[in-house]
C-alpha cells in the first residue's frame, strides 16, 4: 500500500548527516579534519561523507583545503542554524507543509 510523500519524508528526531557534521566541526572549530576522521567521529557512512561535505562547502558551512575540512564562516553557520530552528518551530506550531495541499490549491 503506498504512503503519502509527507509520510515518506517524515523523519524522526535523528539529526541529518549534514547536521552531525556541522555540529562536530563547530564543536571542534579550532581544528581541521580529514573526511575519514569526520566520518568516524559523526558515524556518517564513508560513502556519504564527501557528497555531504561538498554540499556544505557550496553553502559556505564548511571550508576545504586538501585534504582537510573545517567549519565555515561563523555568520553563515549561525544564519543557517537560525533558519532551521525557525522552520522547525513553525512546523511544530502550524504543522508541516503538505505537498497535496499545494497541488490541490494549484487546481483552482
Amino acid at each position: 500500500m503506498p504512503i503519502s510523500i509527507d509520510e515518506f519524508e517524515a523523519t524522526d528526531d535523528e539529526p541529518t548527516n549534514a547536521e552531525r557534521i556541522v555540529r562536530f566541526l563547530l564543536g571542534n572549530r579550532d581544528k581541521a579534519y580529514r573526511a575519514t576522521e569526520i566520518a568516524d567521529a559523526t558515524e556518517v557512512d564513508e560513502n556519504s561523507i564527501h557528497p555531504v561535505l561538498n554540499r556544505l562547502r557550496e553553502r559556505d558551512l564548511v571550508r576545504h583545503r586538501e585534504p582537510y575540512w573545517a567549519i565555515g564562516d561563523p555568520d553563515v553557520v549561525r544564519d543557517a542554524y537560525a533558519f532551521a530552528s525557525n522552520a522547525s518551530f513553525l512546523d511544530d506550531e502550524l504543522g508541516a507543509e503538505s505537498r497535496e495541499e499545494w497541488v490541490s490549491s494549484d487546481d483552482g
